[in-house]
């Protein structure tokens, strides 16, 4: 068994590597960027990242697990149902929305340009990130639309859509749509009512 002393250093390195993956993936992009790189940035030798990941592609899958991880803690009420059904659609739709804003969504835009082309990243992203937290969204949910007397809902379905309507909008706003980036706030209530009331209840803010 690890020690705890060492387990928290282990935590605090990887965490050092992936800070600086992401600040040189962000500045350099995907394909540029060298390991070399990411271990200057880091202030650390190459070989010491090899210690905690295999390559390029480990690091990248290490940023978006380690994203998922601070969501989910984030989520806890969620999962307890200490929440209104209102506030847990806002809250579960707020998180993705605002993720990605904190670096002006230049790693969404790195990892969606290298999916598109790198079958390997493609397959892992979804085996490791995108089905484990569709699959926690449908636990959360089910639990939600149960309480609620939702027992005809389609879990599997409607997650699956609000998670494409969220990536949607997200591919739209790194295309540069001015709407969006106006009004980028107010998504997280207005999609809230768009899905619990339907078009003719969303309000204008």
């Amino acid at each position: 068994m690890t020690d705890p002393i060492q387990q928290q250093l282990i935590t605090a390195r990887k965490n050092q590597i992936l800070d600086a993956a992401t600040a040189v993936f962000v500045e350099k992009g995907f394909h540029p960027t060298t390991i070399r790189d990411i271990a200057k940035h880091a202030g650390i030798s190459d070989g010491t990242i090899y210690n905690y990941f295999d390559n390029k592609t480990a690091l990248l899958l290490g940023i978006f697990d380690r994203m998922k991880a601070s969501i989910i803690q984030e989520d806890r009420p969620l999962a307890a149902g200490e929440v209104d059904f209102r506030t847990f659609i806002r809250t579960s739709l707020s998180h993705p929305l605002t993720a990605q804003q904190r670096d002006n969504f230049a790693l969404f835009r790195i990892v969606v340009s290298e999916m598109m082309v790198n079958e390997e990243l493609r397959t892992l992203y979804y085996e490791q990130i995108l089905e484990p937290t569709l699959t926690l969204a449908e636990t959360y949910f089910q639990a939600q639309a149960t309480r609620q007397g939702l027992e005809h809902v389609d879990v599997s379905l409607t997650i699956r859509a609000i998670s494409g309507l969220v990536l949607g909008l997200m591919m739209e706003r790194i295309m540069g749509d001015a709407t969006l980036a106006a009004k980028w706030e107010e998504l997280p209530d207005f999609l809230t009512d768009l899905i619990l009331n339907g078009i003719g209840n969303t309000s204008t803010r």
